[in-house]
Parts: C-alpha cells; sequence; structure tokens
C-alpha cells in the first residue's frame, strides 16, 4: 500500500535524495547529510509524460536505500516540487537521525505507465553517479547499480548534446565508470536519436 502523499499543510524540513538529488550541485537546499531511507526499493520507471526512464522509488517492507538528506526551507518547496513534477511527496522513514520530518518524493501512480519502456538518459544517469561517487565514495555508486531496480531498457546516449536540464560534465573516468556497469548489466548505450524515437514508438 502506497503511503499517502506529505500533507501541504505541514510541509517537512528535509528531502531525501536516491537519484539526480544526491548531487548536490543540481539543488541549492543545504546543510546535506548521508542518510538511509527504511522501506523502499529504487527503480528505472516509464512514465506517461515522455519516452525517457524515471528514477523512482516504490514501497518494499524489507527496502534501505542509501542516500542525501537536505534541509529544505519552508519557502523552497513549491520550487523543489516543481522539479519534481511528476512526483507526488511522501513522508520518508530514515535510519538516520534528523532534526525535524523528512520527505521522499516517488513517481505519481497517475503518471506511471505499463511496461519496461522509456530510455536511460546518460546525460541524467551521470549526473546521478556524480553525486554517489563523491558522497559515498566508488563503494556507494557501485551500491547504487546493484540496489537499482529495471535495468531492462535502452540507454539513450546523449552527451555529446544532453537531453537531462540539469546535466553536468562529469569527469571521463567517472564516465567509463558508469560504462563499465552498464557494460557488466549488458547494456549498450546508443545514439539517442534512434533509441528516443524507439522508445516512442516511432519505429
Amino acid at each position: 500500500m502506497t503511503t499517502p502523499p506529505a500533507s501541504a499543510t505541514a510541509l517537512p524540513g528535509w528531502v531525501f535524495g536516491y537519484g539526480s538529488l544526491v548531487n548536490h550541485l543540481t539543488h541549492d537546499s543545504r546543510p546535506l547529510r548521508p542518510a538511509r531511507l527504511r522501506g523502499w526499493r529504487r527503480e528505472w520507471c516509464l512514465t506517461a509524460l515522455r519516452p525517457v526512464a524515471f528514477l523512482s522509488v516504490r514501497p518494499d517492507p524489507g527496502g534501505r536505500i542509501d542516500g542525501l538528506a537536505a534541509e529544505v526551507h519552508p519557502d523552497a518547496w513549491p520550487a523543489l516540487d516543481l522539479r519534481e513534477h511528476a512526483y507526488d511527496r511522501h513522508a520518508a522513514e530514515l535510519e538516520t537521525a534528523l532534526p525535524g520530518q523528512a520527505a521522499v518524493y516517488a513517481v505519481a501512480p497517475r503518471h506511471r505507465a505499463a511496461g519496461p519502456g522509456g530510455a536511460i538518459l546518460l546525460s541524467y544517469l551521470d549526473v546521478v553517479a556524480e553525486g554517489y561517487d563523491h558522497h559515498f565514495g566508488a563503494a556507494g555508486l557501485d551500491a547504487f547499480f546493484a540496489t537499482t531496480d529495471g535495468w531492462d531498457r535502452p540507454v539513450a546516449d546523449d552527451r555529446a548534446a544532453p537531453l537531462y536540464p540539469r546535466h553536468r560534465d562529469v569527469a571521463a573516468g567517472l564516465r567509463d565508470r558508469v560504462d563499465a556497469h552498464l557494460d557488466r548489466l549488458g547494456l549498450s548505450p546508443c545514439s539517442a536519436e534512434i533509441t528516443l524515437a524507439k522508445a516512442a514508438g516511432q519505429f
């Protein structure tokens, strides 16, 4: 059963990031604390909004996710909700003590689409990988790949012309490590134009 969305009238003080929000260079929320979320499992999922995959979480009683907690000023929640417009905000149970309630975003059921489709953008994955590598090191990056479901989808190589709006020019060594992880998963990034066209059913 899905956790009810957090009340808009009782704003939490912190947000738990498990994807792009782990990369602190994509937002201004401070301070930051490494944290562990209880009761959820991370996954790539397809939505009806566009033919690319989103990172999300689903309820899982035994699930644990390492990520980054960031304090959010009450006035900053509208902008953060807009950034995460495809997601609903839920109360988060963290194993890490924080001075206040935390929230976690999960793709809203109304936006989810059936099926394993939706291409993973390399420009998006690189940003997530940079965050995990910075805050959790190589072991944390390894754990991200190992504890994320939904890798059964194409990967679009858009590094030359990034489609992800918060893309970053990450270090070449990190890109190589991301590519190595994808290779171990049996995934070969392909042209973004062709991959996204296929994902959209254009040919």
